[in-house]
């Protein structure tokens, strides 16, 4: 097989973006879908707004395993795209494989670690005895599909990279579709409540391996996987795992987000008007609802990263620089776009979900729309912030690629949720977001600027 992919270094650019990021982008809105789907059926299911702020409960547990998922599945994308436009690709596949290994590892892990402890775990990340019961039916079905999940989202982003998206995102398309059909069928048909949500769930994320392994056993383009693939090579799964940290450290961060957020908003929740049920139901919606628009964004860089990476690799820098103009562009775009959704129809998102059951709806829709308004108020740099680290990842610069995506929530947005509160109730955990987020757009263009400055566009012509 001929281990190349040169249509990176010398395609148009915009086609090859067009090409690369669409299908990425429905990839990721697809997995997206795997959680809304569920919050949507369950909010207007007999569980209702409780059932709603139980899923947000055990959200932090499926990011905290697409972190290590992404980490893996994203570094080793890079490390082969850049070993492609360096042209030393022969061996690449055994870091593929070998990340295969360590992704089910961790996974088994999890399920190890947390099911000893669930309501513990999911007394920490903000469930009230309202909402613990529900949140650990929901939690023991998925968590036992863990390791499937963590596969699923790991090889995804090998396909990519192997210019193959839009076979990445059939394999998603196809697990969402059955969880949508089985959600009606579990939830509604055969009353199964919080369980059959999980059970879809499970289903279309089996599914949507099978697809992929598949890919990786019959249709790689550009280098050949097999059983001499899974035969470990530390030292190039190494490099792989260096450039993945700022997949590994964003998602991490918006575990700790997530966490804070619950613990807070319960906390002064209870204090409030609210009570401890009605932030934690509106802040699970909030949470799928920025996951759609952030994953807009993610999926036109992580897209992009094979373009990018190859290029780095090739050192073709002015091609570099022009594509992160036009992702830039693009970035900007949907975020604009979504603050004016957010800030002009917040009750008209918050609706998709359903209405209120066993909350006071006056006081849910006060809240939604204040959640809405000031937590999202920024989500332009939020993204902008987001893409940037994606970007030093697939230039092979994980320290900047770190920087950039742990500054905003680990150094401002955490302290802030954390000490704003005690002046301002449960008002200062939502002015937390916009605060941090302006910060961290400062620091995002600083190190994006001093990083274009220090490398020097070769003099080939750009395409």
């Amino acid at each position: 097989m001929e281990q190349t992919n040169a249509e990176l270094g010398e395609g148009k650019l915009f086609k090859l973006m067009i090409k690369f990021s669409v299908p990425c982008v429905l990839s990721l809105l697809v997995s997206a879908l795997y959680n809304i789907v569920d919050q949507i059926f369950i909010g207007h299911s007999v569980a209702g707004d409780l059932g709603n702020a139980a899923t947000g409960v055990v959200f932090p547990v499926f990011i905290i395993a697409q972190a290590f998922a992404w980490w893996l599945g994203d570094g080793c994308a890079a490390f082969l795209n850049i070993c492609q436009g360096k042209n030393e690709a022969d061996g690449a596949h055994r870091a593929m494989g070998t990340g295969i290994i360590f992704t089910v590892i961790v996974g088994a892990g999890m399920l190890a670690v947390f099911y000893p402890i669930k309501r513990p775990l999911l007394y920490f990340f903000g469930a009230s005895e309202n909402t613990i019961d529900l949140a650990v039916e929901y939690f023991d079905i998925v968590l036992g599909f863990m390791p499937v999940f963590m596969a699923m989202n790991m090889i995804n982003g090998i396909i990519r990279a192997d210019g193959s998206p839009a076979w990445a995102m059939s394999s998603l398309l196809v697990g969402a579709i059955a969880n949508i059909i089985l959600d009606a069928v579990f939830i509604f048909a055969l009353g199964m409540g919080m369980a059959g949500a999980a059970w879809a769930t499970v289903i279309g994320q089996t599914l949507s391996l099978a697809i992929s392994a598949f890919y990786m056993a019959r249709k790689t383009k550009t280098f050949d996987f097999g059983i001499d693939s899974f035969k470990p090579d530390m030292r190039k799964f190494g490099e792989a795992v260096k450039l993945g940290l700022s997949s590994l450290a964003t998602q991490l961060t918006i575990v700790a987000i997530a966490v804070v957020c619950n613990v807070m908003l319960k906390k002064y929740g209870g204090q409030s008007a609210y009570g401890e049920d009605i932030p934690l139901a509106v802040i699970a919606i909030e949470n799928k609802v920025f996951t759609v628009v952030i994953n807009l964004t993610v999926g036109i860089a992580l897209g992009c990263q094979p373009i990018i990476s190859y290029n780095v690799g090739a050192k073709n820098y002015a091609r570099v620089k022009k594509l992160f103009l036009y992702i830039l562009l693009c970035t900007v775009a949907i975020g604009l776009v979504a603050t004016l959704l957010f800030e002009l129809a917040p009750l008209a998102v918050v609706g998709i979900f359903g209405a209120p059951k066993y909350s006071d709806p006056v006081l849910y829709k006060d809240f939604a729309v204040k959640t809405f308004r000031i937590f999202l108020m920024f989500v332009t740099f939020t993204c902008s912030v987001k893409m940037t680290s994606l970007f030093f990842q697939a230039a092979g610069k994980p320290a900047r690629a770190v920087v950039a995506s742990v500054l905003r929530d680990v150094l401002f947005f955490i302290p802030l949720a954390v000490t704003l509160p005690l002046s301002m109730g449960i008002d200062g955990v939502l002015w937390a977001a916009p605060i941090a987020d302006g910060i961290a757009i400062i620091i995002a263009a600083v190190i994006t600027v001093t990083y274009f400055k220090s490398i020097k566009a070769d003099s080939s012509v750009d395409r």
